[in-house]
């Protein structure tokens, strides 16, 4: 990561225009993200975990050989030897080389079964060996041995947790914060052993592991082990070309990243001994590191003379954060401290005799993570006390952004300020996160100064005097959210009665626009059980609020023909209703296609015929798909537990059931699930608006996916739920979402928007923190005992079948336009040529019908 930001430092400072840059990678891949390695196992890839855009590479000329290191240096002769026998000439070296695990010599470290937790190879192996056992260790409670732990357990491997140190996490947090921690962790199953050190690695007599001897002479039953006690500088290479380094380890450099024995030589990164001594293992220091070195090479002035510690994490879904003197080194200090055992919760600032923050920790709840550390430093403007306790406590306090002065470091990974901040919606006119992001590199690091980020882009704006109309349209001043509140709370049922009470002065009485019609009917047909009004999307006023596809309840295609997708629930379908639509399709010469939603899509129907297609659908226990509407689409299932020798659960059983107990369900954006059988995630749950994933004890949540034109991973909103506690949180997480969300919002972007993002969504949906779940519980309930099947309700009432024709006045004729060829043994849109600037020769009349005829 250290190495990919120095190659973008150097892009910046135009240096890869002038120079040739030659990068060696010991891995088998380019870099990745290293911080986010854990995030392997809740279904990332190794590409998605890259942070190599090889366009970059080959936009900028830049030469990366990938597995294969270099092995010598011959600093005299300026040439450096790769492991496949490459000889690279050079004026200036970086050292790049990272860290690597430590292992204590322990008899039995080598045992089959034994591995570090450090490259995606690592945890590649790790994966394919969990399969074989019951039970495994780690060795370390820190950072990385409770993201290993992590791991273990969502493999379904009984895990242990083993540290020398009396706490966990001894570096980042104290004795208070180590306890809470601890209890977190033993509720969620985990096993911790501290104080204790790892005496022997038992083995049987293949080798493999069986067990661990502890410094206390106990033992622990165990199929592996997972080396997670710390990392050493990789600095062999500099030992043996003669560069100093230091007594610990790591190649001793100057402020510039020199290192002291050859200035042509720099060093960044976790190989690196800073000039302040200290080896920096996080990616805040080593980004600075890589900016030093990128501007001295370019002849910029620049210095690293040490770096802010301060981290935030979230380990095994626990918040934990440290920053600035968080253990009160500093003499003649004073703490503050609120502790919540009940609540997993601890909060610690460390401030001086004069009031100036110094420190802090934060466990279970670091939610003022951004502000405190940009605070650190100074004297808060309130209360120290009022700081820690939480939201709403009769003393408790929250800082916005506004508390903040210019110098205060907002995104520690790049160094940015909150003056660049503003300076960047101020004079560069960004208005929106992402521009900024993009203009000042601020939250592109970790990620945790994300909400702070927001929260200055929106106040900056409003002090600028940029008024934003929140409103839906030029219809209503309120938001979409405001609107289903009102819709809910005074049961109003029809969109001209919102309209005509709640609407702006200038549209009471008006028809509206094309914008709040559909949202509105989406809000009404999603609250109709609850607020007496029909479920039906056609039945009056209703049906002219809906959008094209709704109009017709099937999807409409280029040449103007619709297309049907039958709803086939986890993708489970019986050969007598496969040879159903395949004979609907051939009478009615439908174009079929296999969809990736695990359903059968057919094209080319006539406006006219779809009630006839509905009806043979309907005879043979079929039902609406909702391609159409804004709802739920599909839930995907693997073959699961009864057919896959991985599976651990029953997938396409708890697909079935969840894709019936939300169809049909109305909700601002479209909604697509699914159900894997296993971590191997063949469903792609992680891709989807809410997906499940089996483990050993239950069933893993996800939510806020998307695998359209803005990828996105879900994010885990819960683990190890029985049937009956994930059907409940999904219940809660999707009426939650339609109450919250903007019009045609998907939920990848809300739960992005949404104050607080994930950890709000999960304080509601998991622990009720607004004391709405049941309310929303209930909404779920009304929905799943109102539902009918919008295709049934149709072909079984003769006025609703009255609007399905072409004409009007004309209801027997067909759509001339609609006309179709021949390919690949089906048939495809015969669309009209058109020529510009030209009059057709004959009677448009004869070239209808040709057309028609074709």
């Amino acid at each position: 990561m250290v190495g990919q930001r120095f190659l973008e430092a150097l892009a910046e400072r135009g240096l890869t225009a002038t120079h040739r840059v030659v990068v060696l990678c010991e891995e088998p891949r380019p870099a990745y993200d290293r911080v986010a390695l854990t995030s392997y196992f809740s279904g990332r890839t190794p590409d998605d975990l890259s942070v190599t855009d090889m366009e970059f590479i080959a936009t900028h000329g830049i030469e990366l050989y990938v597995g294969d290191p270099a092995v010598s240096v011959d600093r005299e002769a300026k040439k450096v030897t790769s492991r496949s026998g490459q000889v690279f000439a050079y004026d200036t070296l970086v050292l790049a080389t990272g860290s690597y695990p430590f292992v204590p010599p322990v008899p039995g470290k080598d045992a089959t079964g034994c591995f570090v937790y450090r490259t995606i190879e690592d945890l590649l192996a790790i994966e394919e060996y969990a399969q074989k056992v019951s039970g495994g260790a780690v060795v370390g409670g820190g950072l990385l041995g409770l993201e290993a732990a992590g791991a273990l357990k969502g493999l379904g491997v009984e895990t242990h947790i083993v540290e020398f140190a009396p706490r966990l996490m001894p570096v980042q947090v104290d004795e208070g914060g180590g306890a809470a921690l601890l209890r977190t962790i033993e509720d969620m199953g985990l096993t911790v052993h501290t104080g204790v050190g790892t005496q022997e690695i038992l083995a049987g007599e293949d080798g493999a592991v069986t067990g661990m001897k502890l410094s206390d002479g106990s033992e622990i039953a165990t199929g592996m082990v997972i080396f997670s006690a710390g990392v050493r500088p990789r600095d062999q290479l500099a030992r043996d070309c003669g560069l100093a380094v230091g007594e610990r380890g790591g190649i001793t450099v100057d402020a510039q990243c020199r290192t002291v024995t050859d200035p042509d030589v720099f060093a960044i990164g976790e190989c690196a001994q800073a000039v302040d001594g200290r080896v920096y293992g996080l990616v805040a220091p080593g980004y600075e590191q890589a900016e030093t070195a990128a501007a001295t090479i370019a002849r910029d002035e620049a210095a690293f003379t040490g770096a802010d510690l301060s981290t935030k994490l979230k380990l095994l879904g626990v918040d934990v954060a440290s920053f600035g003197d968080a253990h009160g080194t500093a003499g003649d200090c004073l703490d503050v401290v609120y502790s919540d055992s009940r609540a997993g919760l601890y909060k610690k600032l460390v401030i001086g005799r004069d009031g100036t923050l110094l420190g802090g920790i934060l466990v279970g709840d670091a939610e003022a993570y951004g502000t405190l550390r940009a605070l650190t430093g100074s004297v808060p403007p309130i209360a120290p006390e009022s700081l820690v306790l939480p939201a709403g406590a009769a003393s408790g306090a929250q800082l916005g952004p506004s508390a903040l002065p210019d110098d205060a470091i907002i995104c520690s990974c790049h160094n940015v300020t909150k003056g660049a901040v503003r300076g960047a919606v101020t004079e560069h006119k960004c208005t929106t996160v992402p521009e900024v992001k993009k203009c000042t590199k601020a939250g592109t690091g970790c990620g945790s100064c994300v909400k702070v980020l927001g929260q200055l882009v929106t106040a900056e704006l409003e002090a600028s005097g940029v008024e934003v109309d929140k409103g839906l349209c030029g219809c209503f001043s309120q938001t979409r959210e405001e609107l289903y509140e009102i819709v809910r709370a005074l049961r109003i049922p029809s969109y001209q009665e919102l309209l005509d009470r709640y609407g702006r002065d200038g549209a009471r009485g008006g028809d509206g626009c094309e914008v709040c019609k559909p949202a509105v009917g989406s809000i009404i047909a999603s609250l109709a059980p609850a607020i007496g009004a029909s479920g039906y999307v056609l039945d009056g006023e209703q049906a002219a609020l809906q959008d094209s596809n709704d109009h017709f309840l099937a999807n409409l295609q280029k040449n103007g023909s619709y297309s049907v997708v039958p709803r086939i629930p986890g993708g489970e379908i019986t050969p007598e209703k496969l040879i159903v639509i395949g004979e609907i399709a051939r009478d009615f010469g439908l174009y079929t296609k296999i969809t990736g939603g695990q359903r059968i899509d057919m094209f080319g129907a006539r406006v006219e015929q779809l009630p006839l297609i509905w009806t043979r659908l309907v005879d043979a226990g079929f039902e609406s798909g909702h391609a159409y509407g804004k709802a739920l689409r599909t839930v995907k299932s693997c073959v699961g537990s009864t057919w896959c020798r991985y599976g651990v659960q029953d997938s396409v059983r708890m697909a079935i059931d969840l894709e019936l107990r939300y169809r049909g369900l109305r909700s601002p954006h479209k909604l697509k699930s699914a159900v894997s059988g296993c971590q191997r995630e063949c469903a792609e749950a992680q891709s989807k608006d809410f997906g499940v994933i089996a483990t050993a004890s239950g069933w893993n949540l996800y939510v806020g996916g998307n695998g359209g034109a803005t990828p996105r991973h879900a994010d885990l909103l819960a683990q190890d739920l029985s049937d009956a506690e994930l059907v409940r949180l999904i219940d809660r997480f999707l009426m939650f979402y339609i109450r919250t969300a903007d019009r045609l919002e998907r939920t990848s972007t809300w739960l992005e928007r949404i104050p607080g993002g994930l950890d709000h969504v999960r304080d509601v949906v998991v622990h009720d923190s607004l004391g709405i779940c049941d309310e929303l519980e209930a909404l779920m309930r009304a929905h799943v005992a109102h539902y009918r099947d919008e295709w049934a309700e149709t072909v079984n009432d003769p006025d609703r079948l009255a609007r399905f024709v072409s004409f009007v006045n004309a209801p027997d004729t067909p759509d001339p336009v609609v006309a179709f060829v021949p390919e690949r043994d089906q048939i495809k849109p015969d669309l009209p040529l058109l020529t510009l600037g030209m009059r057709p020769t004959a009677d448009p009349e004869d070239v209808l019908e040709g057309s028609a005829q074709r």
